[in-house]
């Protein structure tokens, strides 16, 4: 291969990338403003900090139990305490895949890419299905 052939990311991948570049900083700088206001009791938390190390033998069913805590998406009910607001940026950080795939999607669309744009709507689906808590898996 010559060293003058140049290789050069498309359209799609320019605008996935931009998304997950721009929303990892957001997403980062969210899960620090949130354990800040965490660690400095401007949003008092559930579980006062003091009582951590009371929990952290437990396994977590047993924690969850004790402590009366919610399961799944639950934690939205709780998002004004410190130590359920840092979720927010867990959550963001998440949901950037399905976001990116949003993006791309009218322009696989537009260049008429069948099968990429046949695996895009399954993912998305996938994904949002497996966000939502509707299917579950495991002990919770």
């Amino acid at each position: 291969m010559s060293d003058d052939i140049k290789t050069r990311a498309s359209e799609e991948q320019f605008a996935y990338a931009n998304i997950l570049s721009y929303g990892t900083y957001i997403g980062l700088a969210t899960m620090v403003t949130t354990f800040f206001l965490y660690v400095t009791k401007v949003l008092e938390p559930v579980i006062p900090i003091e009582q951590l190390p009371h929990f952290w033998t437990m396994k977590v069913t047993d924690y969850m139990h004790e402590a009366n805590l919610p399961h799944g998406w639950g934690w939205v009910n709780y998002v004004s305490h410190g130590d359920f607001a840092n979720f927010i940026g867990i959550a963001f950080l998440a949901g950037l895949t399905i976001v990116a795939y949003l993006r791309i999607l009218p322009i696989l669309i537009r260049k008429k890419d069948t099968p990429f744009v046949i695996m895009v709507i399954v993912e998305i689906a996938i994904l949002v299905l497996a966000a939502s808590g509707i299917l579950t898996a495991g002990g919770h």
